[in-house]
């Protein structure tokens, strides 16, 4: 199952504003910002009903900028997901952990497919 969507968007607030307006009549608002020291200065931000699960972010759209996220089980499947897709020639772009700066149980892992995707496993149970 699909967790949530980023795409890139060529002007941050224009899209912003779009999706604003066009998310309104279906229940659907900004519930987060990324903090800019965790975005590398990008604009991030995320839409949803009860959680974030529609994100915009501050690329060039033209440069294929897509990432996926698609849910995990449990933190052991992230961690399985992270080996087999870099067994399968994908590049790391970020080692499973925790990413206490989205919720303190947001456990994930994320690699570059070979188009350079942005894809993500992600389990969002507590876990000791």
């Amino acid at each position: 199952m699909i967790d949530h969507i980023t795409f890139g968007v060529t002007n941050f607030s224009r899209s912003v504003e779009f999706y604003d307006r066009a998310f309104e009549p279906l229940g659907v608002s900004r519930l987060f910002e990324v903090p800019l020291e965790h975005a590398n200065g990008v604009q991030i931000t995320g839409y949803g009903d009860d959680r974030p699960w529609f994100w915009l972010a501050e690329e060039d759209a033209t440069s294929g900028m897509l990432h996926i996220a698609l849910a995990a089980r449990d933190r052991a499947g992230v961690d399985a997901f992270y080996a087999a897709a870099l067994l399968a020639g994908g590049k790391d772009n970020g080692k499973p952990g925790l990413r206490e700066h989205y919720h303190p149980d947001y456990y994930g892992a994320f690699v570059l497919d070979p188009d350079g995707h942005n894809i993500e496993a992600v389990c969002h149970n507590s876990e000791q």
